[in-house]
């Protein structure tokens, strides 16, 4: 076992009283590992039919699942390697770690604004949950942390989204009561990481609960006041200390009197937010409304969720519209072989590279990372499709693929960014772009002459 701090197993006592030592036998068993397949690619029953990992479903989410067998089973072949993760068609995430998301109830056409979002687990199925109408703003400050979260959007294949590196402070002063939906997976003391990350506890000695708690009651009120009224924010933290969850919550709830805790969807083996000492009976009842998930109580490492809506109703939207400029003929010219719907946006030109901004709004001046879809690049008359944009077509969302296997070694080949022949495939009919595919879904470009594919495949994605 893991030495953990005396100051923080003293807490959890106090904190967990007879049910201490069932949470300390957690750090005895497997680290859960776990999948959540992008919704926006293929549906809960198709992926259980094509499973290569011998998933098990868990039960808290709709699309969550274990990677990991059982002790004393045969472990399967690793997700992060396997040509369907390089498909998009899931995110390696932790069981527990899936819960927020899944929690904040997404619509398509909101605006939704993840603050904290890298390295993109909560954000990709957000914006998954849109459903390509709306849009998704997600932000991470750190610049070197929101690169990592563009990849994994543009891997879901997602279309309306920008990426953002902002202090979020900046982003309260742009967007005054703005977004329909808000989550807000706080930095925190990762309490619920120990049995995975052992060097956390370190950590935890060095900037305790009492650190972070600062940082998470700065953030909340940045989000409350970002949120429409009638709108909702879920509040998140991936530790078990008081003072960084419901703490954080009564002060959000005596600072901003309009936001109350709502319930959130419920599941048997969830625990109910605790009291605290010395507030009152009105805001220990909104407490209770918030879910904690223990690693003795579900299979998983634990997490904080706590579901809040802002009172009142939106007055009536009054939104810029920004402007569309006049594609480049060859631009259009591809597009008339897309059948993918990018209407309600815009276009932009910046230099060589061409995007398609989804809600059309005209958004404000931010370090943006990525502002909608990037489409690709017009180079000497002629435009060469991005990598991003191959991920947000299908085989029935664009007219030339390459349609190989899991078992076709070529598949393999292609990730690797080998030129590969094709000749035997029937798919292999016309010259130019062709959309490769694997078992019917996106990997990226070729070229295709003569029965020879020209690998297309970006090269910082490809298999090593």
């Amino acid at each position: 076992m893991i030495e953990l701090p005396k100051i923080f197993t003293d807490e959890m006592k106090a904190l967990l009283g007879e049910e201490y030592p069932a949470y300390l036998d957690t750090y005895e068993r497997l680290v859960r590992q776990g999948l959540r397949i992008n919704s926006r690619k293929l549906t809960r029953e198709q992926w259980e039919a094509m499973d290569p990992f011998g998933c098990r479903r868990v039960p808290w989410t709709e699309n969550g699942y274990y990677t990991e067998k059982e002790e004393g089973e045969e472990k399967g072949a690793g997700p992060s390697r396997h040509p369907y993760y390089y498909a998009g068609l899931y995110y390696i995430q932790e069981p527990s770690a899936m819960t927020p998301a899944s929690r904040l109830p997404v619509e398509p056409g909101e605006r939704v604004l993840d603050l904290c979002a890298a390295p993109g687990g909560k954000a990709t199925e957000l914006g998954a949950r849109l459903s390509g109408k709306g849009f998704l703003v997600a932000n991470d400050i750190s610049n070197s942390r929101a690169k990592a979260l563009l990849k994994n959007l543009e891997l879901t294949g997602l279309t309306n989204y920008y990426v953002v590196s902002e202090d979020p402070e900046k982003l309260r002063e742009n967007f005054p009561e703005y977004f329909h939906k808000i989550l807000i997976d706080a930095p925190c003391s990762g309490e619920g990481m120990f049995h995975k990350e052992p060097q956390m506890a370190r950590y935890w000695e060095e900037k305790p609960p009492a650190y972070y708690a600062q940082i998470q009651k700065k953030l909340i009120l940045q989000g409350a006041d970002m949120l429409r009224p009638g709108g909702m924010l879920l509040y998140s933290t991936c530790t078990f200390s008081k003072k960084e969850n419901e703490e954080v919550i009564a002060f959000l709830l005596k600072e901003r009197p309009d936001m109350e805790t709502a319930d959130p969807v419920p599941y048997k083996d969830f625990s109910m937010g605790f009291p605290l000492e010395g507030e009152t009976e009105e805001i220990n009842s909104q407490l209770k409304k918030c879910i904690r998930l223990f690693p003795h109580k579900i299979s998983g490492e634990g997490h904080f969720a706590a579901l809040l809506r802002k009172k009142g109703e939106a007055p009536e939207e009054k939104t810029a519209r920004g402007k569309s400029v006049s594609l480049p003929l060859p631009v259009q010219e591809f597009l008339k072989t897309v059948s993918l719907d990018l209407s309600g946006g815009s276009f932009k030109t910046e230099g060589e590279r061409v995007y398609f901004l989804p809600g059309g709004e005209k958004m404000p001046r931010l370090r943006y990372l990525r502002t909608g879809l990037y489409l690709g690049d017009v180079k000497k008359n002629r435009f060469e499709p991005s990598q991003a944009f191959a991920m947000a077509l299908s085989p029935e969302t664009f007219d030339s693929c390459i349609h190989l296997s899991l078992e076709d070694i070529r598949t393999v080949k292609y990730l690797k960014g080998e030129t590969i022949a094709v000749d035997d495939l029937p798919s292999a009919r016309k010259k130019g772009w062709q959309l490769v595919c694997v078992d019917g879904f996106a990997l990226g470009w070729g070229k295709l002459n003569g029965g020879i594919l020209k690998n297309k495949y970006y090269p910082g994605w490809r298999l090593m």
